[in-house]
């Protein structure tokens, strides 16, 4: 196995649990993570507020912020996001050579990003639960079928349940811990097997 680095994208709610569990399984097997806080250490319990915060903030800024973040690592990094993090995970992933794009309840059609193409060379995960209550359009439908027509490699996991950030122990009314222990499997297995 090859020692790579993943750079983790957080929620709209911040840098919470599942982030830095995600984080903890990589560099407990052997990979360099970045978590990149986007917030500055603010973290959100509910969704109404945190979304307040992103929309005074401004996706431009936050796209920015994602991209300085990867600046020092080398290209061949995966990336890796939850919800709108996932948005910000495609976005580097557009604008960068990346080994691997992991996306965690979110995924948005690449013209929203401003391309056309997504890289062929780009492999793809997606997990979202059935019930998501976040996933009401075919967004992530489109994308997985933009991601087939580059020829790049894709996953695309649904579990049951209703949770959006479904990999959270912080969050008991979203949190399923059989589809969070698939999901941590099935992610090392991605980094590991994209070397």
């Amino acid at each position: 196995m090859t020692v790579s680095s993943v750079a983790i994208f957080h929620s709209v709610l911040g840098v919470r649990q599942g982030v830095t569990d995600l984080a903890s399984l990589f560099e407990s097997n052997g990979h360099r993570v970045v978590v990149v806080d986007q917030y500055e250490g603010r973290i959100f319990d509910d969704y109404e507020t945190a979304s307040g915060y992103v929309d005074e903030v401004g996706f431009p800024a936050l796209m920015r912020v994602a991209l300085d973040a990867v600046a020092d690592l080398d290209d061949g990094f995966f990336v890796a996001g939850f919800s709108n993090g996932a948005g910000m995970a495609q976005h580097v992933a557009l604008n960068r050579r990346t080994a691997g794009a992991l996306l965690l309840s979110g995924a948005m059609p690449i013209q929203y990003l401003g391309a056309e193409t997504w890289p062929q060379a780009t492999p793809v995960q997606i997990h979202f639960t059935l019930g998501d209550p976040f996933h009401d359009d075919d967004g992530p439908e489109q994308f997985a079928q933009q991601v087939l027509a580059s020829r790049a490699s894709l996953e695309f996991y649904e579990y049951p349940g209703s949770g959006h950030l479904f990999t959270d122990p912080s969050l008991p009314g979203e949190y399923d811990a059989r589809g969070a222990a698939l999901v941590a499997a099935r992610s090392l297995r991605f980094v590991d097997d994209s070397d």
